[in-house]
């Protein structure tokens, strides 16, 4: 056993590099386990920035096709996908070396590995083949999250793909169904939508984010209409197969009535 540490954070995104960077300004000697390479979570990395990051891409590509109702004229307009995921990355990149900056500015130990909590006062880190334990006097569990796995949708990385695969397409699919009308979903839908890929969203509950009250709900399901999204309320995905490089999915609405949708990407 190494180091001893008066505070032990497990996951390193914003509720923990927060934690931990308040906590070493108090005074404790603060260590943060984070498995990723980059320090971040799921928000910075594969989340609520680079898909903020694309939305704001994807946005002023779908004002340029309404130039015309200022008065003006242009001709050409089209976009580079390579170069909007590099403008994401880069986003990305210069955030996680502002968090690093905080991190050895306030002293706080970094450790790269998978965290495991052996007792009360003891963390074990696995890193490859690597292991370290430490001794701590307090523990904070701020793991994050990750895609929820369906079983009937075995993702692939490419014709079944999750959030993660979703903000890093190498190109705009020309089809695509999108499980649940929830944030991530509309979000990632209307980014591909803008960008030209014929997008439809299945939804197991009567609205739009679930939970929200109707009205919002209804304001929402209209801006998002207009945009050109579809949506199947009150259906729900049974399965899918790939056939080539199409995906036929099996769909079943609220009266148990079986049809079928062709797409390229779910």
């Amino acid at each position: 056993m190494s180091e001893k540490f008066d505070l032990t954070i497990i996951g390193g995104g914003p509720g923990g590099y927060v934690c931990a960077i308040r906590a070493a300004q108090l005074g404790l000697k603060v260590a943060l386990v984070e498995k990723r390479k980059t320090l971040g979570g799921t928000c910075l990395n594969v989340g609520c920035i680079p898909s903020k990051a694309l939305l704001e891409s994807s946005e002023q590509y779908a004002n340029l096709q309404h130039i015309s109702d200022f008065g003006l004229k242009a001709e050409g307009i089209g976009f580079d996908l390579n170069s909007i995921m590099s403008r994401k990355s880069k986003i990305v990149t210069n955030m996680c070396a502002g968090i690093d900056y905080l991190i050895k500015k306030n002293k706080i130990t970094r450790i790269e590995g998978f965290g495991k909590i052996l007792t009360k006062n003891t963390v074990q880190v696995l890193n490859g083949d690597d292991q370290q334990v430490f001794e701590t006097k307090n523990i904070v569990i701020a793991t994050g999250s990750v895609p929820t796995e369906i079983g009937s949708l075995p993702v692939n990385g490419k014709n079944i793909i999750n959030s993660d695969h979703a903000i890093s397409l190498p190109k705009v699919p020309k089809k695509m169904l999108i499980v649940g009308a929830g944030v991530i979903g509309l979000e990632l839908g209307s980014v591909w939508n803008r960008l030209g890929c014929d997008v439809t969203i299945v939804e197991f509950m009567p609205s739009l984010f679930s939970g929200i009250d109707y009205q919002t709900s209804a304001l929402a399901e209209k801006i998002y209409k207009k945009q050109g999204l579809k949506f199947l309320f009150e259906h729900k995905v049974v399965s899918a197969n790939i056939e080539g490089e199409a995906t036929i999915v099996q769909i079943q609405d609220k009266n148990e009535k079986m049809y079928q949708l062709d797409c390229e990407t779910v």
